[in-house]
């Protein structure tokens, strides 16, 4: 008889569920970062007024760390809303076809090498031990009782687009006006070259590449900024 384990107990994050919220964190920064950088040098461009500059970078810190935090939510959601679907949609199939659900297992294997008599093994033991677990494994890479956690993602990117703008905000604002701009060109330099890195390194990407790319943005997002600020 196929037995759908049950799972009451919360279980261990999986490496998806923590990249995830890395992601979410990584992203968050970056935009952090541009968002403020862009909104600093526009601002700074028009007038040396430091209290003006510093509320209009807060301002929108506190824009951006809220509107992406909403966003990942929003999409974690539908995401974690989706694989709960499936996983519906999976426990009627097994109800009514378990058959074809087992031989679904059966072809997963084959496809990836194994003889289709051990296949079978395979398969017969892991339905008995937890079909509805087994099925949306093999079928979506999916793990039974894990779901992506929208509120880890949005608590990730709040956290980290706050503290990403940090840096250029007070780079303008409490660094001696001599040094202001060359100090402030310096800190999102290195920080957007931190986060292309972090998320090369998440991602499995090309670390140089996601830098060069990162830094490039970062760049033209200053420049952009500061000519539309020349022109207020």
């Amino acid at each position: 008889m196929l037995k759908v384990a049950t799972h009451m107990t919360k279980p261990k994050q999986t490496m998806a569920e923590r990249a995830n919220t890395l992601r979410a964190g990584v992203l968050g920064a970056n935009d952090g970062i541009l968002t403020v950088v862009g909104v600093l040098f526009s601002v700074a461009a028009a007038t040396s007024n430091h209290f003006t500059i510093f509320i209009a970078g807060l301002a929108d810190l506190l824009a951006c760390a809220f509107s992406m935090a909403s966003g990942e939510y929003a999409s974690v959601s539908a995401q974690k809303d989706t694989e709960k679907a499936v996983v519906a949609t999976e426990a009627a199939n097994l109800k009514r076809d378990a058959a074809g659900a087992h031989q679904t297992v059966v072809t997963y294997y084959t496809d990836r090498g194994v003889t289709p008599t051990t296949a079978a093994k395979i398969a017969t033991q892991l339905m008995a031990k937890d079909a509805l677990g087994t099925v949306i494994r093999v079928k979506y890479s999916l793990t039974l009782g894990h779901y992506m956690n929208p509120w880890d993602a949005a608590f990730s990117s709040l956290v980290a687009a706050a503290s990403g703008g940090l840096f250029p905000l007070i780079a303008m604002t409490f660094l001696p006006a001599s040094v202001a701009w060359p100090g402030t060109i310096l800190a999102v330099v290195a920080s957007v070259a931190l986060t292309g890195f972090l998320a090369a390194k998440f991602g499995d990407g090309l670390t140089r590449l996601a830098v060069g790319r990162n830094v490039i943005i970062g760049i033209l997002t200053m420049i952009i900024h500061y000519g539309i600020g020349q022109l207020m």
